[in-house]
């Protein structure tokens, strides 16, 4: 049904880009509507300086590297189940942001070096807010707009995986 992953890898990085860029959109978007505070570009650059321009810069480079590593994992799901369509990989996209809120999220202050936790407050070094459980720091529509840009991920690879499965 579906070529080896070798056959697949310029589909890959081409359509991981795309769904990638379309959640960041979602998610980046959610912002200037006020419906979030949550970036997680601008957190995982935060990780390596504290200057907020290069952060949100290097965020974004490291956001998108991300999004091509996750899509060979979804990729190798839908191959392990044979299954590729749209509704499976949002199901995954689902999952995976339920993952991101209830457990990588709440424990982001533990690693992060310029994030304050729940237990200490803000400080001279670490002034970023913790996202809390289910990131509602950031927002109470916070986790709404996160499975929803993750299911969008995951519904594109899956869907245009499924259009290449039917191409080939």
């Amino acid at each position: 049904m579906f070529g080896s992953l070798h056959e697949s890898f310029g589909f890959l990085v081409l359509w991981g880009l795309i769904a990638t860029v379309a959640m960041t959109t979602i998610l980046e978007g959610s912002q200037g509507l006020g419906l979030s505070r949550l970036s997680l570009p601008f957190l995982g650059g935060a990780l390596f300086t504290e200057d907020r321009r290069w952060a949100l810069a290097a965020g974004f480079v490291l956001y998108t590297i991300g999004g091509w590593l996750f899509a060979f994992l979804y990729y190798a799901l839908f191959a392990s189940i044979g299954v590729f369509t749209w509704w499976i990989g949002a199901l995954a996209g689902l999952a995976h942001g339920l993952f991101l809120l209830v457990c990588v999220l709440p424990l982001l202050p533990f690693v992060h070096p310029r994030m304050a936790s729940e237990y200490h407050g803000a400080s001279e070094l670490r002034r970023i807010e913790p996202p809390g459980f289910l990131a509602m720091n950031y927002g109470v529509r916070t986790p709404l707009v996160t499975l929803l840009a993750q299911a969008v991920y995951g519904a594109a690879l899956g869907g245009f995986l499924q259009l290449h499965a039917a191409m080939t």
